[in-house]
Order: C-alpha cells, then sequence, then structure tokens
C-alpha cells in the first residue's frame, strides 16, 4: 500500500517537473494560396508577359496556317504529277508545324512551371517569416481546412510581405 502512495506521489510531483513550453498554447493561422498568387505583383507581371508570348507565338502560328492552307487550295489546280510533289511538300510542312507547336507549348509550360514554382517559393518565405515573427506554430493552407474562422485569417498581411519584398528586391 505505502509502494502506491509513493508511485501516486512521484507521480503527482512530476507533472510540475514538464517545461512550460509542453502547456503552452498553440498559436494556428491559415492563408489563402490562391487569392496571395493572383494578388502577388510577381504573378500579374508574369501573366503580361505570358500574354504578349502567347499572341506572339499565335501571330507565327497563323501565318504557317496559312500557308498550309493555301498550299491545299492550290492542290486542287495542279496536274497529277505536280499534285503528288506538292502534296508531299505540304506533308512535310504539316509536319514541321505540328513539331513547331508542340516544342513551343512544352517551352512555355516548362517556364509557367519553373515561375510558378519561384512564385511559391516566395510565398513560402513570406509565409514562413511571418510565422516566426508573430509566433505561429502552425499555418495552413486553407483548402484544407473543412471550417475557417475569419480571425485566423492571416492571408493579407502575406499578401503585403511578399509585395513589399519584392520592392526591397
Amino acid at each position: 500500500m505505502r509502494k502506491r502512495i509513493w508511485i501516486f506521489v512521484f507521480l503527482f510531483l512530476s507533472c510540475f517537473l514538464y517545461d512550460k513550453s509542453v502547456f503552452a498554447a498553440d498559436k494556428f493561422a491559415y492563408v489563402n494560396l490562391g487569392k496571395i498568387f493572383n494578388e502577388y505583383i510577381v504573378t500579374k507581371e508574369y501573366d503580361k508577359e505570358l500574354e504578349k508570348k502567347q499572341k506572339s507565338y499565335e501571330q507565327d502560328r497563323d501565318k504557317k496556317l496559312e500557308e498550309i492552307k493555301s498550299m491545299q487550295d492550290k492542290l486542287s489546280l495542279l496536274n497529277d504529277k505536280e499534285k503528288t510533289k506538292k502534296q508531299t511538300e505540304m506533308q512535310e510542312k504539316i509536319s514541321a508545324f505540328k513539331e513547331y507547336e508542340n516544342g513551343i507549348l512544352q517551352d512555355l509550360r516548362k517556364e509557367r512551371d519553373d515561375k510558378i514554382k519561384g512564385i511559391l517559393e516566395d510565398i513560402e518565405e513570406a509565409v514562413r517569416q511571418y510565422a516566426v515573427k508573430e509566433g505561429y506554430t502552425l499555418v495552413f493552407n486553407d483548402r484544407v481546412l473543412v471550417y475557417q474562422d475569419k480571425s485566423y485569417d492571416i492571408t493579407e498581411a502575406i499578401i503585403a510581405i511578399v509585395n513589399s519584398n519584392l520592392k526591397k528586391k
């Protein structure tokens, strides 16, 4: 019996030996990553840049398509020997066009992926800085939460940080 009392006393006293941080309340927040991404100045600038590249690509593409269409239109006016030669030439142009289109699309996709990766890294760094500065234990993306209390939303603060960090660079 005495042994049990001593064990109970020991366990009771050992509860007070834990570090205070064990009992400290964690601080949580969440961010709307999509909103931060869309309102980040770098994203807006990249969208404009991408739009210019896409227009330039579409102009080149339209010229090449027009050449192929004009070849098709002229094809019916030719005799059989010339027709066969032009068909072969047209098939080569179509193949070259497809390769060109696939190459451009692949380049644009790779460039977009690299740029998005950089933007997300900037946002992640801003969230990390803010969380450390303000003492947050965890910061969630709002898409993983079923319910969010608006008082835990730090999206606007992060937008201000990413845009001000850009101005400092």
